[in-house]
């Protein structure tokens, strides 16, 4: 997975999203409701465990006209930052 886009250190959070242990579509799914509650510029920081949302939720980025500033791999889970455009 040479291709995974590592997120900096000390980005500033707005929201986060507890989506561990959830299977896709889920946690795509409550990704996007939570983006919806958030103003232009602010940081969702999505937690999960589905290795398929490694895939998904940049390529919804992409889609939906936000800024996917990159993963962390957690102890048991992956940490997902993304800034809403």
């Amino acid at each position: 997975m040479s291709d995974v886009k590592v997120a900096p250190e000390g980005i500033e959070v707005t929201s986060v999203l507890d989506a561990k242990g959830l299977s896709c579509p889920m946690p795509l799914l409550r990704t996007k409701k939570e983006m919806g509650k958030l103003g232009s510029g602010d940081v969702l920081h999505v937690m999960g465990t589905d290795p398929g949302s490694r895939n998904d939720i940049p390529g919804w980025c992409d889609r939906a006209g936000h800024e996917y500033l990159g993963e962390k791999e957690e102890s048991g889970y992956i940490s997902f930052f993304i800034k809403k455009g």
